[in-house]
């Protein structure tokens, strides 16, 4: 069998498995902010703490994109990111991809639902930075 866009139900089961994995990555990454305030609490209002935060998970994604066009939760479902030609993102794509897929998700996640819609069955993030998200299918 060949592969084919991925459904929002096999999108939404990988962003669960990647949305555990990046909260273990973000708690891993406050950890410095507590040892400097000497074990007291984050302020989540922090500018530097939100810009660290959204850092980590820009560096998560665009590097897992770009390294083969899977996270752990892409790879778990068969999918993987990937342009048009079949290639990983490259860089910019990949950074493309990330901050149109927060716009995505920003209006209840009618970016992500819009698949639905969409002729070829495409995200507003897919889109935006020419890369797709296909499923592979075990043979």
């Amino acid at each position: 069998m060949t592969a084919r866009k991925a459904s929002l139900l096999r999108r939404l089961g990988a962003m669960l498995y990647d949305g555990l994995l990046v909260l273990a990555v973000l708690f891993m990454a406050t950890l410095p902010f507590i040892a400097v305030k000497g074990g007291e609490p984050v302020e989540p209002s922090s500018r530097g703490y939100q810009l660290t935060m959204l850092f980590v998970m820009y560096a998560f994604f665009v590097f897992f994109w770009m390294r083969g066009g899977q996270t752990l939760g892409t790879r778990s479902w068969r999918m993987r990111v990937e342009t048009r030609d079949g290639n990983p993102p490259s860089f910019g794509r990949a950074s493309l991809r990330f901050f149109a897929a927060i716009v995505s998700l920003l209006p209840l996640g009618l970016g992500f639902f819009w698949q639905l819609w969409d002729r070829d069955k495409l995200t507003w993030h897919d889109r935006a930075s020419g890369t797709q998200l296909m499923y592979y299918p075990k043979e």
